[in-house]
């Protein structure tokens, strides 16, 4: 064969191939599209944390008893539960940024009325009220931005969600910062978070513009797709993501990891101020040093990810916040509380990114697999926050964190199933596609767990067969 000739004139001033992407999708597109979902991110982190950082106060406003505090946050969870039930469909119809939107203005204008509520009113179920408004915003605008990022993580064709779940635990970092300053100087919860309301709500309408249709990033359709499509081909009955073990159990992982990390949001500064008899003021800050640890580990397991998969990072993570767990609620001393906390942070930080990623590896259903992980991660919002409050009344605050170590270990066990799909750190992968025809049926093997279920094989391979038919080639054998 000839080889293509090459001017030696021009070739050494030739620049590397920009990155390819879709529908004429520009790279300095898609960079601003992540910036802004990163940017988004930050001010759910820093609003939250806002928050977050001043229960001891609302708990001395109140005069209030953990289970009275646990039944407070309880408004706020099952705010989250209406809202992530909402989100997947309205997403689904109107895309991202519309909802988006709309929850910039709830979310915010809760966070107000609530410090107007607990500061100025001290009307502790006018506080349930706006707290659960606040936490139908919050997640319908955390599922919105969270699939948004693995849009445009497929885009880019490496891991970026722990990097922007990293930019939120910087801005819960910088939140219980803001809110260990506040508490310092003893200014008011009201003043506090309607300042913090109005920074994050002029910030996010700002970035809103540069975030694009997550459809952007859909593969274009397959043959069976246009026959549908063009009514030649009936659509198939697609079961319930809720009957998919897979998706189930990356939804445990996830509720395990999150109820470490959201019990530690909820209640980590009040454990040590009542466990270990601290004023205010320090157990806010021993919570920002959690949410350092949470951040520091969110930017850095980016590379671990891309270098060992997810399967044994998730088990060091559970590792991880198990033993920071068992130093905060055993240690004899401070310090090494807080080193626990530290370990605590660190464990936590990758639960989550990592299950959405695990959801999202199929983009015809990741809306639908995202929206049932982020559910089942939900309830420990809904469970943990009077759990841990009423345990807490019973054996005490620090005790009952014990809870936390169990399902941390639990997630660890179950690590397999959020195993790539395909890439680097798949294993066991059957292909049955044909030319035209969609990947389908992939098995998730491995010698701790195995889950594939013997009905989409089947439907796999009758589908193959039904394309080699059509085409008249004979389909290529299955590999591993």
């Amino acid at each position: 064969m000839e080889r293509p000739t090459i001017n030696p004139m021009t070739a050494h001033h030739s620049a590397p191939d920009a990155p390819q992407y879709p529908h004429g999708l520009t790279h300095r597109q898609v960079l601003s599209w992540r910036n802004a979902i990163a940017t988004l991110f930050t001010l759910a982190g820093f609003s939250f944390a806002s928050w977050v950082g001043r229960i001891p106060t609302v708990r001395d406003i109140f005069d209030a008893s953990h289970s009275e505090i646990g039944v407070l946050l309880f408004g706020l969870a099952f705010g989250s539960i209406i809202g992530l039930l909402a989100a997947g469909r309205l997403v689904d119809r109107f895309g991202a940024r519309p909802v988006v939107r709309i929850c910039i203005l709830l979310f915010f204008s809760a966070l107000a009325a609530t410090a107007i509520m607990v500061g100025m009113l001290g009307n502790f179920v006018g506080a349930v009220i706006t707290l659960a408004v606040l936490g139908m915003s919050f997640s319908a605008y955390d599922v919105a931005i969270n699939l948004s990022g693995a849009a445009n993580e497929r885009l880019l064709g490496r891991s970026t969600m722990p990097t922007l779940h990293g930019f939120y635990s910087l801005g819960t970092m910088i939140g219980a910062g803001f809110g260990a300053v506040a508490e310092a100087l003893h200014v008011s919860l009201t003043l506090h978070l309607v300042i913090v309301a109005g920074i994050a709500v002029v910030t996010a309408t700002y970035v809103l513009r540069f975030i694009l249709s997550e459809k952007l990033a859909d593969a274009p359709p397959n043959t069976q797709e246009i026959k549908i499509a063009s009514g030649e081909l009936a659509a198939p009955k697609l079961r319930s993501v809720w009957l998919e073990p897979r998706t189930v159990i990356i939804g445990v992982i996830v509720l395990g990891m999150a109820f470490a990390e959201g019990t530690a949001v909820d209640w980590l500064a009040l454990a040590m101020v009542d466990g270990y008899q601290l004023d205010n003021a320090l157990g806010t800050l021993i919570f920002g040093v959690f949410v350092t640890a949470m951040t520091a580990t969110r930017f850095l397991g980016v590379r671990a990810l891309d270098r060992f998969g997810r399967v044994p990072v998730l088990r060091t993570s559970a590792g991880l916040a198990a033993v920071g767990l068992l130093l905060v609620i055993f240690s004899p001393v401070v310090w090494l509380a807080v080193v626990g906390t530290a370990f605590w942070g660190a464990g936590a930080a990758l639960g989550f990114p990592v299950g959405i990623s695990a959801a999202a590896d199929d983009p015809k259903r990741a809306t639908a697999r995202v929206t049932a992980v982020a559910t089942i991660a939900y309830a420990a919002t809904l469970i943990g926050p009077p759990m841990i409050g009423i345990l807490s009344d019973q054996v005490g605050v620090l005790n009952a964190l014990l809870v936390i170590v169990v399902l941390s270990v639990l997630s660890g066990m179950l690590s397999p199933a959020a195993r790539e799909l395909a890439g680097r750190h798949s294993r066991a992968v059957v292909d049955f596609a044909t030319p035209g025809t969609t990947s389908a049926a992939v098995s998730l093997a491995t010698t701790e767990l195995q889950i594939i279920s013997a009905e989409d094989i089947a439907a796999a391979q009758g589908e193959t067969a039904s394309d080699a038919r059509d085409d008249e080639t004979p389909p290529p054998a299955a590999h591993r």
